[in-house]
């Protein structure tokens, strides 16, 4: 046996207190046993487990963004009838200026297709549903030929902000704010 593992043993039997007592009783009985002593274990003890971070659905997270960021929960539950379309202009403006921003930031919006809206386009024999939308008389079998009517979007990326807020705050789309 091997220095470290006459080591190890040791350790075991001095700390392990079912350990111990097995193999006291193994020894008292002259160490000559046709069966093996049945030995005790404590299972291992399970760390203590963290407190879970309260749940956020991630549609909260991106509307949250798009309000800090955005005020795009402002104009669009504000009554616009009280404005002329000038100021509501202005204020969409930067409203969808910042939107934009933050659309870009989280998703890293891409294109389709690269080709300008109105041009002629035809979709793979296999094309995907989900990449392609086919609108007006569809007859026939793939590929179609067609007129680009929006050249769709892909995220490149999903990166949404993480939320580190209380239970109660889960919902919370924008806080109170007081100007003091």
């Amino acid at each position: 046996m091997g220095l470290i593992v006459a080591t190890k043993a040791f350790c075991k039997l001095l700390f392990d207190k079912n350990l111990s007592n097995a193999f006291n009783e193994w020894a008292q009985s002259g160490g000559v046993s046709t069966t093996t002593p049945k030995i005790e274990t404590k299972p291992a003890q399970k760390p203590a487990a963290t407190p879970a971070k309260p749940i956020r659905s991630d549609a909260i997270s991106l509307l949250a963004a798009l309000q800090r960021e955005a005020r795009l929960v402002d104009i669009v539950k504000e009554p616009l009838a009280n404005f002329s379309d000038e100021q509501v202009g202005a204020a969409a403006r930067d409203v969808l200026t910042n939107t934009g921003k933050v659309l870009d930031r989280i998703f890293d919006l891409q294109p389709l297709t690269d080709q300008e809206d109105g041009s002629s386009i035809e979709t793979p024999a296999d094309f995907d549903t989900g990449r392609y939308n086919l609108t007006g008389n569809v007859s026939g079998e793939a590929p179609y030929r067609g007129k680009l009517a929006h050249h769709g979007w892909e995220a490149k990326q999903c990166q949404l902000p993480n939320w580190t807020g209380s239970k109660s705050s889960a919902k919370v789309v924008a806080p109170i704010e007081i100007e003091l």
